[in-house]
């Protein structure tokens, strides 16, 4: 890039071409507020708020017969957003249902598809992946009757930062029973090769299946075409779906039909669940690895924000997210190199998510002085500063802006009035 590139007429030029660029007013954005936090809370939308509206309104209106009737009928509204999600995540609409949350999701796949037998008896997993998982696949051994430290295996990082899928392949050994990756790793934002890893995993016997969290709304997918077994994820991070928002789960079809390992009665299938028979008929499509009643208030957000994604498309969205990371990490490398920042994600962009992941000894109270300036990020212990551009609401101006008030808190040594030491939530 040229010397023109770091300026502001040059990030107001990007965003005047920006096509994205139309959804920003769809959001809450605080006044003189950039907000970089969105792979962990994604913003309120006005359409989410008149969803949420909506869906109140059918309660106070219609109340009980609010299950079957008005816009949204609840007892379908778990099949009807499945339906939405299932190309942002490659999927047939049958394979995907809007249900609990990412660790309740987890341990309903885990019930489902671990069966250990004969050899076949280990999980394997990573040591950077969300400590909730971890504590989720543990759990899942111990009700099986099998101690971590003989059956759970993970593999290991050079450098504290990335995986290598060759690391992962050459672990898949034959008493490894299931395998559950990050598509994206939460912290330095690499993107695993999900196809290459399934494609390897089934040469072996062994299923296969992914968090999607931080990779749902921000980068395109094909679970289907892959053959992945199964994918689960969170809604409140880049599909801005609210604090709590229910999450969702993906079941290849060709396992469809698979007991439920945790079965609950909105797992049933929807012609026979109110016969009330205590031998259950589970749903024909993903909708059969529901448990209990779904959480409607929490899935009332994701109406209106799903929309915006079936408008814009996931490929722009991938396309803008790139181009945002690729124009920070420029104007880090241009205006912080002597401050002593490391860029920790990837640098390709075939390998790197939707954030950028610096280290810096001094991380926890730069985050708060960012805070302080009106630059909303996300610390990670011990030192790390996630900063996450959001395709449908952030600018190359705020990038811009960011950078210089990064500049200018190092240069002051404004971050110095701060405690090296994070809040109760980071």
């Amino acid at each position: 890039m040229g010397e023109n590139a770091h300026t502001v007429e040059y990030a107001r030029e990007l965003d005047q071409s920006d096509e994205l660029g139309k959804y920003r007013q769809e959001f809450y954005i605080k006044e003189d507020t950039v907000y970089l936090d969105g792979n962990s809370l994604g913003l309120l939308s006005k359409r989410a708020e008149a969803s949420v509206k909506a869906i109140m309104d059918s309660w106070k209106t219609l109340a009980i017969d609010g299950w079957t009737e008005g816009e949204h009928p609840w007892f379908y509204l778990a099949e009807s957003l499945g339906k939405q999600m299932a190309s942002l995540v490659g999927a047939e609409e049958e394979e995907v249902i809007v249900s609990s949350s990412t660790t309740t999701n987890l341990h309903q796949l885990l019930a489902t598809f671990y069966q250990p037998a004969d050899k076949k008896t280990k999980i394997l997993a990573d040591e950077l992946n969300f400590p909730s998982d971890i504590y989720a696949m543990k759990s899942q051994l111990a009700v099986k009757g099998f101690g971590p430290d003989d059956h759970f295996v993970r593999v290991k990082s050079e450098d504290g930062h990335f995986l290598k899928e060759e690391d992962i392949i050459a672990a898949m050994t034959e008493d490894i029973a299931l395998i559950i990756l990050p598509s994206v790793l939460y912290r330095s934002g690499q993107v695993l090769d999900m196809e290459m890893l399934t494609i390897e995993a089934h040469r072996r016997n062994i299923l296969i299946g992914f968090d999607l969290c931080h990779s749902i709304g921000s980068l395109p997918h094909d679970l289907s075409k892959w053959d992945v077994d199964f994918a689960f994820w969170c809604s409140y991070k880049h599909l801005n779906g609210g604090p709590g928002a229910t999450g969702g789960l993906y079941v290849n079809k060709r396992h469809l039909g698979t007991t439920p390992g945790l079965a609950g009665w909105f797992g049933s299938h929807k012609g026979r669940q109110f016969d009330m028979s205590h031998e259950m008929v589970p749903a024909e499509n993903a909708g059969a690895y529901q448990i209990g009643t779904p959480h409607i208030l929490s899935m009332a957000p994701l109406i209106g924000a799903l929309s915006m994604f079936t408008e814009a498309g996931i490929d722009p969205i991938r396309s803008k997210s790139l181009r945002l990371t690729t124009y920070f990490m420029d104007l880090i490398n241009h205006e912080l190199h002597p401050f002593g920042f490391v860029i920790r994600n990837p640098l390709a962009v075939s390998q790197r998510g939707g954030h950028v992941f610096l280290e810096h000894p001094e991380a926890a109270r730069i985050c708060k002085a960012l805070k302080s300036e009106g630059i909303i990020p996300d610390f990670r212990s011990p030192n790390g500063i996630r900063l996450a551009p959001v395709a449908l609401y952030n600018t190359f101006e705020d990038i811009w802006h960011t950078v210089q008030i990064l500049k200018k808190i190092m240069e002051e040594k404004k971050y110095k009035q701060f405690e090296n030491k994070r809040g109760v939530v980071a």
